[in-house]
């Protein structure tokens, strides 16, 4: 059963996934589906914030990608909150709702 996101969420990379960073983005390979996904810089700086530091509260991630890019805080917890959903629908990265990894 998939969680519902919120920004207290917690999210890492799901096992059998890879990831290769490249000039223009993350180049991801789901091994269990044989898919490929890419992302875009904003994308792949999600994506290292996840990686980094495992179960991270998704508001800690909104916090870095605030402090970082020149976006308005409803805009990029939206954008956030569809990437990770999308994510999460594709079995890239598994969710935990609040505390609790």
């Amino acid at each position: 059963m998939r969680q519902t996101l919120s920004l207290a969420s917690r999210v890492r990379m799901s096992e059998g996934v890879l990831s290769q960073s490249l000039d223009s983005g993350t180049v991801m390979l789901d091994l269990d589906r044989g898919v490929y996904y890419g992302l875009d810089s904003v994308g792949t700086r999600t994506w290292e914030l996840m990686r980094e530091q495992p179960f991270l509260p998704l508001h800690k991630i909104l916090d870095s990608l605030l402090d970082e890019y020149d976006v308005h805080e409803d805009q990029c917890t939206q954008d956030l909150l569809n990437l990770v959903r999308l994510m999460q629908e594709k079995g890239l990265v598994e969710v935990c709702s609040g505390s609790n990894p």
